[in-house]
């Protein structure tokens, strides 16, 4: 059966268009499994009815025509149960629905089982025979695996439009329709939709012989050269509104399609004798793998990347004009898989909201909207995307909701939304430079997340009383090699002098897991719980002791410098890494710099630093939660994995209580006790950290002055009640509701949702 599900999986997917694949589907299902019958009926969500859209065995004519409600007959049945329904006579069964346009009169057996993506319901596949009698357990078998393959399939066309088009043929698409994704980036965007088609597809070029290697090679050039333009232009009309390190991606990019990157490499196969496009394709797919590979979040983002690098060189050898799309004044952007270089392509004040099909809150994209401030939903998996140009869109960022063609009550809420948040934006501007302090005076100190994305002066305009995660990676990312000990001296000094004397909180190199330098590549089948962090670093004590020789060097004069280890999980590895630290101090005070050893801490990130976290304690002068990933291990959840995104909640009980352990645990110690990550800027969050007695909270700079307006409309006493509240429930969506209505009920409920109240 395994090379018949193979054979039947292939030639579904080369399939010449979605209805021919359906047909493909039924009638070797039918064969497969020697019976008279097999049809798929798909459910049309919009009105709640499954539609027959591919049969063998029954009436042809009724396909694309006979519809039904989703909760009648065997067919809503099997939805409704999810589940094989396996009937030796459909006609007996009491939820049997006699439809005359099917003819299906004559069929006794029925076994159907539901085609479902991600929990969600898409249709059900059927099978029915003459003769009377139970499928066996080996056909059962059969048709639920090769249901579960075509899912995904299924969802494909439904995200594309696909179905859509086919539902409503022969009906004008209006009306209002939502759609739902991962909350990216939060705001209000409102605006019309601009999709954004894929280049030329770099993988139909064939290969072919060279006819003239010297013209071939001058061609390529010429592409190259005029593909560096492109991102010229692109990064110079960003420049404003980027921070450094973005801007930085921008020149990654431009060096790459230059003549001793990729272009040496294509110019190499080119004289081997291959065309300079078959060349061009080859070098771009080999990369593109080799990425893909990895098997980590950073480095797909970047192969996405390459895709798109390699589309625009083939556009100019080819001689074609790219059609830029028609942007509006108000532009939703709309992608598949979209790149920086998609967003970058909008005209200045045009983009409003981006909607992305593919992709997570932290891909490369969500993170570049986010330093933009553009409301974003990242994931939108079931959007029929191709149908949504030219059509009026509000983007919820908040909730990660999609409204197409809104009706008018609901635009006239969503400007009001709109309103009220640039509104309340500028009201906050007053709580810059107040102290986060509570109504009866506890005073937590907030500070700033900083690294990919990060912006200086946003920051300490924001209020930020420091730095509280620098994250070091990086200068690491953005090159081809390992930055020299200047060189990244020159980089923390920049940041240390900028934020004097505040205290700055340089993390240590912290790669693998969703974090690969592309030449220094670890691969590994389960990166999350192989060799990253700390693990590197000390089995490569040459990187660890440039990069802390470089921090030393960099604080002479501010001495505001604080040393963070990341995932640690063991109180060894602490011991080994300030034995090499020591050393450090002592080769620095040796070359003739006045510095102060600066203190060293610990994140707290994975369940065996929790249950240590009082020895650990004994080891350092401070303990630092990093939330982010402390949820992650704790839940067992991948944060950027969109199937499981929706199980992904720091406000979970067990989480909850691991951070409690941890502040208690390092103030038996007397040592400072701080959080970094998303749940710090979580407004149903934060109060719950102020009550646990975190000494500081680090955030990122957008969310500053909100946290302070949170904990300013609230005595101590108060968070503490909450505490004690949520930590006897047993449910993060319980506690999520249980804090965001304390939060409505003093006027903070534009935190949570659009709006001031």
């Amino acid at each position: 059966m395994l090379k018949t599900l193979r054979r039947i999986i292939q030639e579904v997917a080369s399939a010449q268009d979605f209805r021919e694949a359906l047909n493909i589907m039924v009638k070797r299902v039918a064969w497969a499994l020697d019976t008279q019958a097999c049809s798929i009926f798909l459910l049309d969500h919009k009105r709640g009815e499954y539609v027959l859209m591919a049969t063998k065995g029954l009436n042809p004519h009724a396909v694309g025509k006979v519809r039904f409600p989703m909760t009648q007959g065997l067919i809503g049945y099997v939805g409704e149960r999810e589940e094989p329904i396996n009937i030796d006579d459909a006609s007996k069964h009491p939820r049997f629905l006699h439809v005359p346009e099917v003819k299906e009169e004559r069929y006794k057996a029925f076994l159907g089982t539901p085609l479902i993506y991600h929990r969600q319901v898409l249709g059900v596949l059927i099978v029915q025979q003459q003769d009377p009698r139970r499928y066996d357990e080996s056909e059962e078998a059969f048709l639920v695996t090769l249901a579960a393959q075509l899912a995904a399939n299924i969802a494909h066309a439904e995200a594309t439009g696909v179905i859509a088009n086919l539902f409503d043929a022969q009906k004008p698409k209006t009306g209002e329709v939502t759609y739902s994704g991962i909350p990216s980036v939060p705001g209000v965007g409102i605006g019309t939709g601009v999709v954004v088609f894929p280049m030329m597809d770099l993988d139909a070029v064939p290969d072919r012989e060279a006819e003239d290697i010297d013209t071939e090679i001058r061609m390529l050039e010429a592409a190259l050269a005029a593909g560096r333009e492109d991102l010229r232009l692109l990064s110079e009309r960003l420049y404003p509104n980027l921070p450094l390190e973005e801007r930085s991606l921008f020149d990654v990019y431009q060096r790459m399609l230059d003549t001793t990157d990729l272009g040496a490499e294509i110019v190499n196969l080119i004289r081997q004798g291959h065309w300079a496009q078959g060349a061009l394709r080859k070098v771009i797919q080999k990369h593109v793998e080799h990425m893909e590979n990895l098997e980590n979040e950073y480095l797909r983002e970047r192969a996405v990347d390459i895709k798109d690098l390699g589309h625009r060189v083939l556009l100019y050898l080819q001689k074609n004009e790219r059609i830029m799309p028609q942007y509006s004044e108000q532009t939703i952007l709309i992608g598949e898989t979209l790149t920086a270089t998609d967003l970058a392509e909008v005209p200045e004040g045009c983009l409003a909201g981006v909607i992305s099909v593919r992709g997570s809150s932290s891909s490369h994209v969500a993170i570049l909207a986010r330093a933009m401030g553009v409301p974003t939903v990242m994931g939108v998996s079931d959007i029929p995307m191709y149908d949504l140009q030219d059509k009026e869109i509000i983007v919820d960022g908040y909730y990660g909701q999609i409204y197409i063609s809104p009706c008018e009550s609901l635009l006239d809420q969503f400007v009001r939304l709109a309103q009220e948040e640039r509104e309340l934006d500028a009201s906050l501007e007053s709580f810059r430079d107040k102290p986060a302090k509570t109504k009866d005076g506890h005073r937590v100190t907030l500070m700033v997340n900083t690294g990919l994305g990060a912006d200086v002066s946003l920051s300490l305009a924001a209020g930020a009383e420091g730095v509280g995660l620098y994250r070091t990676e990086t200068p690491f990312l953005i090159r081809d090699r390992f930055p020299s000990g200047e060189e990244q001296r020159v980089i923390y000094r920049q940041l240390l002098a900028s934020f004097a004397p505040r205290p700055v909180t340089m993390r240590t190199l912290d790669i693998g897991g969703d974090k690969s330098l592309s030449y220094f590549p670890v691969q590994e089948d389960n990166p999350f719980l192989g060799w990253r962090g700390i693990r590197i670093t000390l089995d490569h004590p040459e990187i660890f002791l440039v990069q802390v020789r470089a921090m030393m060097r960099a604080s002479e004069g501010y001495n505001n410098l604080r040393i963070m280890l990341p995932m640690i999980t063991d109180v060894s590895e602490v011991d080994e890494a300030a034995r090499l630290l020591k050393r450090a101090y002592a080769d620095v005070i040796e070359e003739g710099f006045e510095i102060h050893m600066p203190e060293v801490g610990v994140m707290i990130e994975v369940p065996s630093a929790v249950y240590q976290a009082r020895a650990l304690a004994t080891r350092v002068d401070f303990l630092s939660v990093g939330s982010n990933d402390l949820t992650q291990y704790m839940l067992a959840v991948d944060r950027n994995n969109s199937r499981v995104a929706n199980l992904y909640d720091p406000l979970h009980p067990a989480v909850l209580r691991a951070v409690l352990q941890v502040v208690e645990a390092g103030h038996q110690e007397g040592k400072h006790v701080s959080i970094c990550g998303e749940m710090s800027g979580d407004p149903a969050a934060v109060l719950l950290l102020v009550a646990m007695g975190f000494d500081s909270l680090s955030m990122s700079a957008t969310s500053i002055t909100r946290m302070k307006w949170v904990i300013q409309q609230f005595t101590f006493k108060k968070a503490c009640k909450l505490l004690q509240e949520v930590l006897s429930m047993e449910s993060p969506v319980m506690i999520r509701c249980h804090m965001e209505l304390a939060l409505e009920q003093v006027g903070l409920g534009g935190l949570i949702r659009a709006g001031k109240r």
